[in-house]
Parts: structure tokens; sequence; C-alpha cells
């Protein structure tokens, strides 16, 4: 009876998936020139498990790749070789390798076979300083010359030998190297100005024509300079593609014969054979047949943005791994309910009202116990916002290196837990943010010591809870926010009015309005005006709101406030004729009692009313939702409930407050369609339907 080995999979992927981070994180705390052997032993384990659960299940090509990983990461813990940055660079690469290989074999879609082999090639060249050990073998007959069909045997005399010092180039480009103007040919060129030169190609990885792009570079090369040259004029050359390529240069030093007129030759002397170095065939791949040129990138500004790494973690988000602890209360509770349930039938058979008092005890611990079963099932959605977090050492450390800046990040409150829906959602809002906080927030070495700071920048992510919320903050010791740049900045963009006189709350948000950014120079990280906008509607979208505080030299703290869960919200109930609306407490600042004397007109306009010193607009709920309103609300009495939409303040005109409850959200979208000014429903306990209210886009409503 054969077993269907399928059915694993899905744990085998999820734990490989995990396996890839702790050897990323493993790798980023490596430290060059020092063998620390438990960090090292940690990343071997996570490339062995994987290597031997891609055996088991057949994927003999994830196998083949983790093997040579694990040959170099066995050497650097035998002390056989020091750990190096450009293997670790090579072996960071190799991890974002195999996760786009494992992302592909999960979705049952073709490997990229060139990405593959370029990857392999990469982590020859660090083995052995070639793409493939060059072969040490005698030449057989067949490859070697013939002369007037007589063997010919060569004697060179020790003292006719001359030792030659140069240097072994592997030189392994990424695809974009072309994109950004470097020309191998003239790096070349150069090379062979210092000294004697040669050079071989690899071929093996160029697509088919059909496929070619012709900005891509699909070529690598091994190069041999033959002179006593310092490695600094070699790097040198080699400097401007620093990034984009995986190179590795090895002296060496050989013997080889004299010149014919100096050496003493017993006879004809006969040309050398030319060894030729074997580039790795494309080995085959477990999945489907694979016939694709694009190759994953392993360079700074795109680790982060890299589908396929979106793509692993949507891949492995379909599950959750849940501490047996919680499980167990979880049963318990149950347990609970079960005995209260069996009582409750009790009573109910042979009910008479002298056993009111025990029916109404009963129906009170059954309340007690769904409250208390309510609250296991969530813990059991909460998972440590660590799954978030870990993602980031990896982007700083790409980003930082590209931009030629020193940045420490420090990682708090990773244990701090929030549902695992709202950890999967504001993960791409985080990135935003960090991005922005490398590119513009820190300053360059040398202006941060001008400026009297340490030359290595210092970014924090903290997460903590604060009531039923959680809040992320993002806080860097940077340049901060420039108030004055920021106010001419929206003027010249027409976003403001040259004339407005703002705070600095006032003018921080700013930032946030579409189309905005200060950046003097597009980049490939930001400057295009897009992101920030997005980033304040999706933590909206989530419930939530986002704040900045900054301090012009000093640095900037972005403050991230939301709902520990998106199941269940803390809400206030209010009435708008015979309807009952919810409104997210998250949104709520304050509520007043009014009369219709209170409020101030302004013709073509609408209504404000004054808070302290500041016009708030009014939005009267009944108009919106073409409501009949009570008799009180015609005399102009009622309450108006003071929120805030993107650092702005509105208040909402209701007949009046019922009082704050815990809801449980419905989609709407899942059940009839989206409505504007709505982010979901709920069933109230008389069985009647609620609308949760939208305040961003209520506003957004009412001003249209």
């Amino acid at each position: 009876m054969s077993i269907d080995m399928s059915q694993f999979h899905q744990v085998f992927f999820e734990e490989c998936f995990e396996g890839l981070e702790s050897m990323e994180s493993g790798l980023l705390n490596l430290d060059t020139g020092a063998i620390d052997s438990e960090v090292i032993n940690t990343i071997f384990r996570g490339a062995h498990s994987i290597k031997g659960g891609s055996g088991t299940f057949g994927f003999t090509d994830v196998a083949d790749f983790t093997h040579i990983m694990e040959t170099l990461l066995d050497e650097m813990r035998d002390g056989r070789r020091q750990v190096t940055q450009p293997a670790i660079d090579v072996l960071l690469g190799s991890v974002d390798c195999l996760r786009t290989m494992l992302t592909s074999i999960q979705a049952e879609e073709s490997v990229d076979s060139a990405a593959v082999e370029k990857y392999k090639t990469a982590l020859e060249i660090e083995l052995t300083g070639s793409a493939s050990e060059p072969s040490t073998t005698t030449p057989t007959a067949a490859t070697q010359p013939a002369h007037d069909n007589a063997e010919t045997v060569v004697v060179v005399a020790d003292e006719d030998m001359v030792e030659e010092k140069g240097w072994k180039i592997g030189f392994c480009p990424y695809l974009d190297l072309l994109k950004t103007g470097n020309d191998p040919v003239r790096m070349f060129r150069e090379l062979a100005e210092l000294g004697e030169y040669s050079v071989s190609v690899n071929t093996n990885d160029i697509p088919p024509f059909s496929k070619l792009d012709p900005e891509e570079c699909n070529l690598s090369w091994a190069l041999e300079v033959i002179g006593d040259i310092p490695e600094s004029e070699i790097r040198e050359i080699f400097n401007w593609v620093e990034g984009d390529c995986e190179l590795d240069i090895q002296s060496f030093t050989k013997k080889t014969a004299k010149p014919a007129s100096e050496a003493k030759i017993t006879e004809p002397e006969a040309p050398p054979p030319v060894q030729e170095i074997e580039q790795p065939k494309p080995a085959p791949i477990a999945a489907k047949a694979v016939d694709s040129p694009s190759a994953p990138k392993p360079q700074a500004a795109q680790a982060d943005n890299d589908p396929s790494k979106a793509s692993a973690k949507s891949a492995a988000s379909n599950s959750i791994r849940v501490d047996t602890t919680k499980i167990d209360t979880l049963i318990n509770m149950v347990g609970e309910v079960v005995i209260t349930q069996s009582m409750l039938s009790l009573i109910g058979e042979n009910f008479t009202m002298d056993k009111l008092a025990q029916l109404k005890r009963g129906l009170a611990q059954l309340e007690r116990h769904i409250r208390d079963m309510q609250q296991s099932v969530m813990n059991i959605r909460m998972v440590p916002i660590s799954f978030v977090f870990s993602r980031f050492p990896r982007l700083v450390h790409d980003i930082s290196t590209k931009l030629g800046k020193k940045i420490e990040l420090k990682l708090v409150g990773e244990s701090t837990e929030v549902d695992k829906a709202v950890v999967e959602l504001i993960s791409d809002p985080l990135v935003h943010l960090i991005r922005n906080s490398l590119d513009h927030g820190i300053e360059m070495p040398a202006e941060r010591i001008a400026a009297g700071k340490p030359e290595t920048g210092t970014i924090e992510l903290n997460a903590y809870h604060r009531g039923g919320h959680i809040v992320i903050e993002i806080i860097d010791n940077g340049r901060g926010l420039n108030k004055a740049k920021l106010i001419a900045k929206a003027v010249e963009k027409g976003l403001l009015d040259e004339n407005a006189v703002l705070g600095d709350k006032q003018a921080f948000e700013l930032i946030f309005m579409p189309g905005f950014s200060t950046a003097e120079s597009i980049t490939d990280i930001s400057g295009r005006g897009v992101g920030m906008d997005v980033v304040r509607r999706n933590i909206q979208s989530l419930g939530g709101n986002i704040e900045i505080i900054s301090e012009l030299g000093k640095g900037t703290t972005i403050s991230i406030h939301l709902p520990l869960t998106l199941a269940i919200i803390d809400g206030q109930s209010v009435a708008v004729g015979d309807e009952i609306y919810i409104v997210p407490l998250v949104s709520i600042k304050e509520s007043i009692n009014i009369t219709e004397s209170m409020l101030n007109k302004i013709a073509g306009k609408g209504e404000t009313y004054r808070l302290r010193n500041l016009y708030i607009p009014i939005i009267r709920m009944h108009e919106i939702f073409n409501v009949q309103p009570t008799d009180k609300a015609n005399t102009g009495e009622g309450v108006i409930v003071v929120v805030e939409r993107q650092g702005v303040l509105c208040g909402l005109f209701v007949d009046e407050l019922l009082g704050p409850q815990q809801v449980v959200v419905k989609s709407l979208e899942t059940n009839y369609r989206r409505v504007q000014g709505v982010s979901g429903a709920t069933i109230l306990g008389d069985g009647s339907v609620a609308l949760i209210l939208d305040i961003p886009g209520l506003v957004r409503y009412s001003n249209r």
C-alpha cells in the first residue's frame, strides 16, 4: 500500500519557510572574520532540514542546491574558511533563491532554472574560485596534438621554470547590470592593461532566443590576470558594479616554463594542453519543465520588493501554529459550557416558577463561560508581531548597504501578540515607513558626524499593548521633518494655499497627501510621492490611525494604533431616527449635547460647530442615510459625536448615544456589496442588524 506523500506537503513548505527565516536571521547576525559556531550551526541545521525534506518528497533540485550551501557552511563551521562579507551575501542571495524555488513548487509552477544556475554558479565561485573545479587529469590521446604519428615527450628542467603570480576572478553579474549603465567589456579592457589576461565565458544561462531580453545580462565569466598586481587595483576596476554582481577574487602562484629562447628543452616543444572551465549544467527540476529567462535579484534595493518573498509569505499564511496551552484552555471552556448547558436543559424539562432564580444563575453562568470561550478563541488567532518584524533586519541591511549608510535596527516588543489578520495586513505599510526612515530620515555618515551625531543611525521598531489596541512605533534619530520645507513643497505642488497657517501636527500631516514628496530625485527606494497616502489608507482600513511626532535635527516617531483583532471591535452605538449605527471607539474624540442655536450655517458650505478655538464641519446622519429624524432632532436638539479623520476633526450629528459595546464584525461585501461610508455590519442582541460606520469613507462621501 503506497502512501500519498502530497498530504504532507503543506507542513513541509511551512517548515521550509520558517527555516529560511531562521537562516536569513542567522546570516545577518554573522560577524565577518569571526566564527560563531552557534549561529553557523543554526544556519546549517536550517539548510540540512530543507535538504532532507526535499529529498524525501522528490524535490531533487532543491536538495541539490541546498547541498552546495551546506558545503560552504560546513567549511565555515569547521574553521576551514573565514566568514567574509562576499560569502554572506552569496548565502543571503541563495536563501532568496530557495524561497523562490519552494514558492514555485508549492504553487505547482515552473521553477526558474536560469536563476537557479546563476546562484549555483555564485556558490561554486565562492567555494572554488571558479564556476566548477578545473579538471586536473592528464589530457587523453584524443585531446593531445599529434606530431608526425610519433609520441613526443617534453622534458623541462626545474631551473627552466619561472614562478608567476596573478589573480583568479569569478565575475557573475546580476540580470540588471546592463540597466545600470555598466559594461563588462570596459572592465575587461582595464584588466588587460594590468598584465597577461585570459577569460572564459559561461553561456549556459542564456535563455531561448524568443525569450531573450537584450537589457539583461545572462553571462558570467572566469578571468585570470598574471602579474605582480596589488589586489586594490583589481577591486578598483569592479568598484562600479559592487552590489550588482557576485564577485570572487583569489590570488594564485604557479610555475611555468621559460620561453623557448631561454629554456633548455630536450625534445621539440609541444603546445600546452588548453584547460577549459566546465560550467554546471542545469539541474533537473522536480516540479515542471523550466524555460524562463528571468532571475531573482539578491540586490539590496529589491530584496524587500521581491514578489517571490511576498508569495512565499502568503503561501505560508493559510495556517497558524498554536501553543497547546491555548488549545487546552479552549477545551476546558467548552467543557464548562457543556456542563452549564446540561444544567439548563434539566431545569427546562420540568420548569416551575420556583426554579426561576436557578435559571437566572444558570444563564449568567452560561454568559460568563461564553465570554471566556470567546476570549480563548480570539487568543488562538493571536500571533507574535515578530512574524512581521523578522523581515526588517534584512531590509535594513540591504538598503543601508545600497545607500552607503550605517544604520542599526532595534526591535522591541517582538513577543507582543496581535490578530493574525492584522499581522498580514500591516506588513506592507510598515515596509513603506521603514524605507522612508532609511532614505529620508537617517543621514549619511559624514552629515551625521558634522551634526555632532554618531555616524551610525538607529531605527527602533517598538510594539506594545495600550488598552484594547496595539501600538507600533517607528523611531529614528535622523534629521527629522522640516516644517517650513513641507509647507513650501505643498504650496509649490498646489496642494496648499500659500497663505495657509499650519501647526506642527498639521504640517506633518502633509506627507500623507497624494502626490506629495520632498525627495530631490526619484530613486528605486522613494521619491515618487506615492506610498504614504496608501499607508494611511491601509491603516485606516484596519480600523486604526497613524500619528507623527518629529523634531528637526533630532528624529521622527511614527505611531500606528491598531485594534488587536478585526473580528471584534469596540464601538459606540448611536441612534439616528429609528436606526442604530456603530461608531468605532478608536475614531471618537468626544461627544457633546447641542441645540440648533449652537451650530453655525455657512452659505453653500453646510454647518460648523465651534469646538473651543476650532470650527469643525457637521455631518447630519439623517441626510447621509436618508433616515426620517425624530421630533427631537427636528427641533435641533441632538448629540455631536466628534470623530477624527486623517488628523482633521468633524462632528456626526445623531439623535442620541445608546452606549458602548463590543460588536462582531460581519463583512457587507461577502453578504451583500460594498457600501460607501460603511465598513461592515453586526447583529445586535435583539436580532436586528446595525451598520458599522467607516469614518474616513463617510467624510469623503459627505464632502461630495
